[in-house]
């Protein structure tokens, strides 16, 4: 049983997923938390991702550690994305079992389904289509994770979950202009507008592509809510169960951040505008006890006050 005594490590704990699972442990009194720095544990080494967990023993694993990223890197860098995403969780999984160790979440995305499977996606739709050509070689990766977690629970009858989180946001996001995800990008580049003279935002695409998103404090409630939560299904859904369009968050943040200053959108249609829509079906996660918590426009002004921050 894991109890407050459990020593319980995070993979990528200087993450947005990771850090804000560190967070919600010590909030819920969790005191022997594991987590190593990149420069000292390589989790793409086998030998070395093994070794670590001989010498520390935990009793529960979180794999948040991974590369990601927004449409520009996962289709620019494709090679490191499958292999890095592919050698992290292998590693983690493999040697956790190797370790005796029964029990760990692994956190995937909503980009592992078909482009264009039903809306909202179930968790039985997964490898019922074809995935998105933009970010297919991450997905793939994250796949592989998902089918070695339930092959693991089949054969060696380990308790490896993993769990779907829908577009995530918060503090300690990436912000980079290239490599960040649609949400952070929005933000640096609203921000930038409120700082300058512009009275014009450019958006990739067309607008109309729609995105759930769930706040990062929500995803990592849900993480620690099933870390002790006995479930059947080795995969399920994490999200809110809306989804609204990128013009809509645009405007959104632009209210909230430049409210007494006209904005005018224009689209970039050059440029793609990624899989059409993604909302979760999260009836699974309701049935199980657990749903989303945190109101969209609060969690807006929340992850723009962090972002302040990290930025003076």
């Amino acid at each position: 049983m894991i109890n407050l005594q459990s020593k319980i490590y995070v993979a990528g704990h200087k993450g947005l997923v990771g850090s804000a699972i560190v967070r919600q442990l010590k909030k819920k009194g969790y005191k022997k938390i594991i987590f190593a720095e990149r420069s000292k544990l390589d989790l793409t080494n086998q030998l070395k991702v093994l070794k670590f967990l001989k010498e520390k023993k935990p009793d529960f694993i979180f794999i948040a550690a991974a590369k990601v990223g927004g449409i520009y890197s996962n289709n620019k860098y494709k090679g490191q994305f499958i292999y890095e995403n592919l050698s992290i969780q292998s590693n983690l999984i493999h040697s956790a079992y190797l370790c005796g160790i029964k029990n760990l979440i692994s956190l995937g995305s909503s980009c592992v389904y078909p482009r264009n499977c039903k809306q909202p996606i179930k968790e039985s739709y997964l490898l019922e289509g074809k995935l998105e050509s933009t970010n297919d070689a991450y997905a793939v990766a994250k796949i592989a994770g998902i089918k070695m977690c339930q092959s693991y629970n089949e054969q060696y009858k380990t308790n490896y979950k993993c769990l779907m989180p829908t577009n995530t946001f918060g503090p300690n996001d990436n912000y980079d202009s290239l490599n960040s995800h649609f949400f952070p990008a929005l933000i640096k580049k609203i921000h930038k507008i409120k700082k300058s003279k512009k009275k014009f935002l450019v958006l990739w695409g067309n607008g109309k592509a729609k995105r759930e998103l769930i706040y990062v404090d929500d995803l990592a409630k849900a993480c620690v809510y099933f870390m002790k939560k006995k479930t059947k299904h080795a995969i399920i859904n994490i999200g809110s169960g809306r989804d609204y369009s990128i013009k809509y968050y645009a405007n959104l943040i632009l209210k909230l951040i430049i409210p007494n200053k006209k904005i005018v959108i224009k689209y970039d249609k050059s440029k793609p505008n990624g899989t059409p829509r993604k909302v979760l079906d999260v009836s699974l996660a309701k049935q199980y006890g657990w749903k989303y918590s945190v109101n969209l426009k609060e969690a807006v002004i929340k992850t723009y006050k962090s972002y302040l921050k990290e930025i003076t």
